[in-house]
């Protein structure tokens, strides 16, 4: 019995520790993707509340996809790690999920991916509220 090859890339730099994705035959695994600041750089940068860094965070998860042909449609799950506000302590999920329905299940894309959401201790980055990442395939 011969089994078919998966070809497989990784999208990657020579700087970063991890690919920003990978190929695996038709489905792309995008790694976790955090907010980019609203305003400032370095020690300085502000990040905002857990639904500004949702909304900074779909969007670059949309970007990266459509940079390999893909789209928010072909997404077919979504992994978010929800991490307390620091200034109240409190997970926020209300806030990642409206963004989120800006995504999903709307009449322009009706697509909605599976979907897992934990609530973590803390997260790499200290300023980060939370981080999500996705699975898309290319469908025929």
């Amino acid at each position: 019995m011969t089994q078919a090859q998966v070809t497989v890339k990784h999208i990657q730099t020579e700087k970063a520790a991890i690919a920003q994705g990978v190929w695996a035959g038709e489905t792309f695994y995008l790694s976790g993707q955090l907010a980019d600041p609203v305003s400032g750089t370095g020690e300085s940068a502000v990040y905002g509340d857990t639904k500004t860094q949702a909304a900074s965070v779909f969007a670059k998860i949309q970007k990266a996809l459509q940079a390999q042909g893909l789209d928010m449609k072909d997404v077919v799950k979504l992994t978010v790690f929800l991490g307390p506000d620091p200034k109240t302590g409190k997970l926020d999920f209300a806030g990642m999920q409206s963004e989120y329905v800006k995504y999903f299940g709307t009449p322009q894309q009706p697509n909605k991916p599976a979907r897992s959401a934990f609530q973590v201790a803390a997260l790499a980055a200290p300023w980060a509220m939370l981080e999500i990442e996705a699975i898309a395939v290319r469908g025929r």
